[in-house]
């Protein structure tokens, strides 16, 4: 099956792209509009296939009341919505904006295994089965949001030293589909070398890799929205790779002076700087690899994409 021919899920259409993925072009001012009736708030969803960890030891504060209106729905091919529908909240995932489809099933993690490590695109698995690329800046929670979606504490190890991940390494899951793990980008104590071949190939491997479904770009909720992941966005855009974003570490709240701004409102400043690039909103999700919040999510929406994909 050949990327091109997969429908690109979200129309994401780059406008005024930027002329490299090294310079990031200024957001324009955002042209003020009415804004449309919010039909819904944050979903009491049932619909995950799998059992949530159980936490314990400590109570979770509730979780914010997410505002959305039907303009920034994810809604994927053939699905239909409608906003008389009075059932449509039920319909979207906790902590989303995404619309669950008829292609939402089989989602839940049975086994997982590493399989390989490449340094080119070529060496990666030549199966066929379909994949998920997980893509971010360095210490944003990569390697432990891999292990919280399998239910395995070091099936990817994490490590307190940004920039470990340099390779693209592969886990089969279910013996159908494959979680990637990309190096992070972003760190500054690399050799400038290592982090040059590390972006070569690594956006070699998103514009050649025929069995990529969707990255998922990992961006941290915790703090404000920075540049270079406005620039990854962005370039993810422009070359029209499928593309969701993951917002971490969700359970965090810091200090004024590191921004004072809860999770979802960086969660909400985000979208407003990337939506000038994209002619529709990308699908997001919130998570937390502490509390688990989002996990469910993650594998229902990658379940219809993978559905989706190979019936197409």
């Amino acid at each position: 099956m050949v990327l091109t021919q997969l429908p690109r899920f979200h129309s994401f259409v780059f406008k005024n792209p930027p002329p490299s993925f090294n310079l990031f072009p200024k957001p324009k001012l955002p042209i003020i509009k009415p804004t449309p009736p919010t039909l819904f708030s944050s979903p009491k969803s049932t619909l995950s296939t799998t059992e949530p960890i159980p936490i314990t030891d400590f109570s979770l504060p509730e979780e914010p009341k997410l505002e959305i209106s039907l303009d920034k729905l994810f809604i994927p091919p053939e699905t239909q919505v409608s906003c008389n529908d009075p059932n449509l909240s039920t319909r979207i995932l906790k902590g989303s904006n995404i619309v669950l489809s008829k292609y939402a099933r089989d989602a839940q993690v049975v086994q997982a295994d590493f399989v390989k490590s490449s340094v080119r695109t070529e060496d990666c698995p030549s199966d066929g089965l379909p994949e998920f690329a997980l893509v971010g800046r360095s210490n944003v929670g990569k390697s432990s949001l891999l292990n919280s979606l399998v239910r395995r504490k070091r099936l990817a190890l994490t490590s307190k030293k940004p920039g470990k991940t340099q390779c693209i390494n592969h886990f089969r899951v279910n013996d159908s589909w494959y979680l990637v793990d990309l190096p992070g980008y972003g760190y500054a104590s690399a050799p400038q070398e290592l982090r040059t071949d590390w972006g070569k190939f690594t956006r070699d491997y998103f514009v050649n890799r025929s069995t990529l479904v969707s990255v998922f770009l990992l961006i941290d909720a915790s703090i404000p929205a920075k540049k270079i992941d406005l620039e990854y966005a962005s370039w993810l855009g422009q070359n029209q790779i499928p593309m969701t974003l993951i917002f971490t570490k969700c359970d965090k709240r810091k200090k004024k002076k590191n921004g004072g701004k809860r999770p979802e409102e960086n969660v909400s400043d985000f979208q407003e700087l990337i939506c000038g690039f994209f002619q529709s909103v990308p699908p997001w999700i919130m998570t937390s690899s502490v509390t688990n919040q989002g996990r469910d999510e993650i594998l229902l929406h990658m379940a219809q994409l993978r559905n989706y994909w190979l019936k197409h």
